[in-house]
């Protein structure tokens, strides 16, 4: 029995470890994007141009990784925070949008696998 529970917690344990902490999914994406200085604070953080906030810096941890597995360890809550900014910075701060593109994605590797998606989704990609 005692070998049961051990392998049982450990299963559940290695399927936490599949999925992105939850911890910050309670952050208000909409105050971030609409405020000029926390929207610049986690651009900065992002290109290592500034300091960054616990969330800022697990971000920066994770971005990589979800660009390459299609944001496969998301919770729907941060698929959609990340469709939400996607488009938000593609419409309103194309500059930095671009210069993002081209720190994360300098080959368009994952703008040309997530075309179809992106379309899918009201955004367009350029």
């Amino acid at each position: 029995m005692k070998l049961y529970f051990v392998v049982a917690l450990a299963l559940v344990g290695a399927v936490a470890a599949q999925k992105y902490t939850s911890k910050y999914d309670n952050i208000d994406v909409d105050e971030i994007l609409k405020s000029d200085r926390l929207f610049n604070n986690y651009y900065k953080c992002l290109l290592d141009e500034g300091r960054c906030t616990p969330d800022g810096n697990e971000l920066k941890k994770i971005l990589p990784d979800a660009l390459q597995t299609d944001c496969a360890k998301c919770s729907e809550k941060q698929r959609s925070g990340a469709i939400q900014v996607i488009d938000y910075m593609i419409k309103n701060r194309k500059a930095q949008w671009d210069v993002l593109q081209k720190k994360y994605d300098p080959d368009n590797k994952y703008l040309e696998k997530y075309r179809e998606q992106a379309n899918k989704e009201g955004i367009k990609l350029e």
